[in-house]
Formats: C-alpha cells, structure tokens, sequence
C-alpha cells in the first residue's frame, strides 16, 4: 500500500491534536445511530450494486464508523494521529491509514466513498476539489461517494451550542459558537470553549477555533461534477434537525468513463 504523507498536522484545532482524548466525551458514538444509518440508507439505495468496501475520508474518532463497519470493510483515514487513535481503540477491526485527504493515495479502488463533516476543514474551492477529487481516485466504476457537510451558503445561519458527556469520574462540557466574518469568501468561523473535570475532580478549561469552509449549493454540484461524477444531492433526513435545512452531496462514478450508468 503506498500512501500520500500528511500535510502540517499542527496546523490541526487543538480538539485533534493535544486534546483528542477527549474526543469521545465531547461526541459520544451513540449519538451518531440516527444519522449513521441515513448515511448508510443513501449509499445502499444509490447503488446497482450492493457495496461492500468503504472508504471513509476525515474518520476523525470513528464515531460514524462504530455504526457503519456492520455493513461495510471500512478503511479509515485521517490526518490527525491522535484522532486515529481514538478510532483504533473504538474500531480496531477497521484498517486505520494516517494521510491528508486532499492528497492522499492508496492505490486502491471501493465500493463508495464517505466524507462526513470533516469535509467542512476545506476553506477553498482548490481544497475542495482535491478533496472530491481523491475520492473519485478511490472509487471503483459504478461506485459513490458521499459528503455531508454541515451547511452551505444557503443554509448557514450564525449559532451557538454547548453539550458533552460523562465517563465515569470523567466529564467535558463545551460551549461553542460560529459566525461567518466575511460572506464574501468561502469561510466561517467557530469558537469552543472546552471543561474537563479529570478523575480527581480537578477541571482544565481550553480554548480552541476551527475554520471552515461555506460553498454554495451551486458549487457543491459544480465541484463534484467537474472531477468526473454525476452530482447529485437530497435532503438530509435526522429527528433532530428541521426538514430543508441541510443537503448531503453525492457523485455517482459511471461504469464507463464519462457515462452516468452505475449506481
């Protein structure tokens, strides 16, 4: 297997670096049942063919993997070590590859291709193309690849939230909140501010700030068909979400090179 380096992991949010043990007391696996399965209902019923292999871009802790590896020989890939860790621990059946998703290589083709939110963290149309791109590399003829990004321009609306979780004698709590600077570009920003009380009751707060890219509904279908796909997208479907607010994107890969049969 040949795989591409990552690029600057320091250039990570603190949350994927030095606090990524955390990780699962933040977003706990659980919580990721409902919309698991909608990602898993949308693959399966876009394809031809039942798919067996996927590959998973920006696994980050494996959270979406916890749910998914019951239908699919998943590959997780993230650029982060740390968060590979995390996931190893969660998914140690699932092979783990450390690598930047905009350029990484396998050498291999699967049945589909996932990227969850993790798509977000590309701030430009170049990132977001590379991105989309290398999910067409690892696609195989008549495969999909899916990306589920949080929002797009349409739909982006500055908000706060807070949440975590406790683990035994463990907790973290967090208070986050985004809002766009310039809606000019491509990007939004979101502030967190983390507490964790350790086993020894002592409580640690840090901060951290994740950018994010905002593309247009238009550029999302652009960007996807513009590597090869067909572009396609449908309504993200979840209890706690309000209908028409979100989209999940997906390419369909053609059987043939520049055809739209397959999935």
């Amino acid at each position: 297997m040949s795989a591409t380096q990552p690029t600057d992991v320091t250039s990570l949010p603190r949350l994927y670096t030095e606090l990524a043990e955390w990780w699962p007391l933040l977003s706990s696996p659980e919580d990721y049942a409902e919309e698991a399965e909608f990602y898993r209902k949308t693959i399966a019923s876009n394809c031809e063919l039942a798919p067996r292999t996927l590959l998973e871009l920006g696994s980050g802790g494996g959270n979406n993997a916890s749910h998914l590896k019951r239908h699919f020989q998943m590959t997780l890939v993230d650029l982060s070590p740390d968060m590979l860790e995390v996931s190893k621990r969660l998914n140690p059946e699932c092979e783990h590859v450390q690598g930047d998703m905009r350029a990484i290589r396998l050498g291999r083709i699967f049945d589909a291709v996932f990227i969850h939110d993790a798509i977000e963290y590309m701030t430009s149309l170049v990132d977001l193309r590379s991105a989309i791109l290398t999910a067409y590399e690892h696609c195989r003829p008549g495969g999909l690849a899916l990306f589920a990004p949080d929002h797009s321009k349409e739909t982006y609306r500055p908000r706060t939230d807070h949440g975590g979780h406790d683990r035994g004698l463990r907790g973290m709590r967090y208070l986050e909140g985004s809002w766009d600077p310039d809606p000019h570009d491509t990007m939004y920003s979101t502030a967190m501010v983390y507490a964790m009380r350790e086993e020894d009751d002592q409580v640690r707060v840090a901060q951290d700030l994740h950018l994010c890219g905002l593309f247009s509904h238009a550029e999302w279908l652009q960007v996807i068909q513009d590597v090869g796909f067909l572009a396609k997208s449908v309504p993200f479907v979840h209890s706690e979400i309000e209908p028409g607010t979100m989209q999940v994107y997906f390419g369909l890969k053609g059987l043939v090179a520049g055809t739209e049969a397959g999935c």
